[in-house]
């Protein structure tokens, strides 16, 4: 296996890192717009750098990425960029015949008329609309392969295949006690990513109603995170899941809550408010004259780089999936999860939880594609696939999972 990897920022850098202690690829060229991030994620390899290579590319120009597909003979593509850049990658990726991973999915549009009650154009509709082309190919487009969407997923799938007859909702209920020495405000995961998911209309999932939108922020409730983290206010925030879990598993309602705290909310409320979550771009008079520039793009540059926090943060993250439903003709209740301790990741990959997290995930899935233990044809989910192979090849990663009786 031969593998492209677009994005070397925090996430790509943790997948190097990860990728590099298994046997399971021939190379990794690692394509960053900034070489100098590339270069240094391939030079921090020190004796396994050998495998890997680095380059530039725009990840928004479909027929460079194309053509440095097919000039590294890579055939597979792991898109490590924000979901700005899903669609150019997908594209080139189908175009020169190679299999694509992503951790997030094309961007979705706000109803016009009815934001808050009905779905516009949702995650991944873009790619899902591709899916024929896909098949026709014969080829295989793994989405939402992250942490979440990602081991969420096949906590849904491993439910459903092992745990229980039926199921009345799965609920992915993310939380952590993270604290960040020195700044009141720095997010451990892409700003950029961060307001388009929580300011957008969040999506609910009914078998009687299908797919439906809320206020952002809504239905708050108490989960009570394993593992020491303890009880988090957790509210609904648009995310892949909900929009996933549906097409493979039959469950009655499936939702998606964040555990942000208040202070963090009401930042971004206040974020939404001036103005500054758009990404369309304002006029700015300069010296040198009006310049174009986005409120989002600013907003993250003059915040910390997620990346780089790592010596600075404490505490643990949890990703995990919520299942409720019936087995054997009784009432079940039960919480998938996965946690990962700063510190732990910090000495053993020099990566920061939130990032060695989401990026673990792919690398597994690369290595399941590889092996064989994972095919298939078409634009996918993780759901689409068996369960227990992934669940396995997590804890041989050195980073188990864990189950809770509710």
């Amino acid at each position: 296996m031969r593998v492209l990897l677009v994005g070397a920022g925090g996430v790509g850098t943790a997948i190097t890192r990860i990728a590099a202690r298994r046997a399971f690829f021939d190379e990794m060229v690692v394509a960053d717009y900034d070489l100098s991030r590339a270069e240094a994620a391939v030079a921090a390899l020190a004796g396994a750098a050998g495998r890997f290579r680095a380059e530039h590319v725009d990840a928004s120009d479909q027929p460079a990425v194309t053509a440095l597909l097919k000039r590294h003979g890579c055939d597979v593509l792991l898109n490590a960029t924000d979901p700005r850049f899903v669609m150019p990658l997908f594209q080139a990726a189908l175009e020169a015949g190679a299999t694509y991973l992503d951790m997030a999915m094309s961007l979705s549009r706000p109803h016009s008329d009815r934001p808050y009650e009905e779905c516009g154009v949702m995650l991944g509709d873009t790619q899902f609309a591709q899916a024929a082309d896909w098949e026709k190919a014969g080829a295989l487009a793994l989405v939402g392969m992250g942490v979440e969407p990602g081991l969420s997923d096949v906590f849904a799938r491993y439910a459903a295949d092992e745990l229980f007859d039926e199921i009345d909702e799965i609920g992915i209920r993310d939380g952590a006690n993270l604290t960040v020495d020195g700044y009141e405000f720095a997010p451990s995961f892409s700003i950029w990513t961060t307001i388009e998911e929580c300011l957008n209309p969040p999506v609910v999932y009914e078998a009687d109603r299908g797919w439906f939108t809320t206020a952002p922020f809504s239905e708050p409730e108490v989960f009570d995170f394993p593992e020491g983290i303890g009880p988090v206010e957790c509210v609904n925030v648009e995310h892949e899941e909900v929009l996933l879990v549906p097409r493979w598993i039959d469950a009655r309602r499936v939702t998606f809550k964040y555990g942000l705290g208040e202070e963090f909310i009401q930042t971004l409320r206040t974020l939404h408010l001036l103005g500054l979550d758009r990404t369309d771009p304002v006029t700015v008079p300069s010296g040198a004259g009006p310049v174009g520039v986005s409120p989002r793009d600013v907003v993250a540059a003059c915040l910390p780089d997620p990346a780089t926090l790592g010596e600075r943060m404490h505490g643990k993250t949890c990703a995990g999936t919520w299942v409720r439903g019936t087995k054997d003709g009784a009432p079940r209740e039960v919480y998938l999860y996965h946690v990962v301790d700063n510190q732990w990741s910090m000495a053993e990959y020099g990566s920061q939880a939130v990032v060695w997290q989401t990026a673990v995930n792919p690398v597994v899935a690369l290595e399941l594609l590889a092996t064989g233990a994972w095919t298939g044809s078409g634009v996918l989910g993780p759901e689409a696939f068996p369960a227990r192979p992934f669940l396995d090849l997590l804890s041989a990663y050195g980073s188990p999972w864990g189950m809770r009786e509710q």
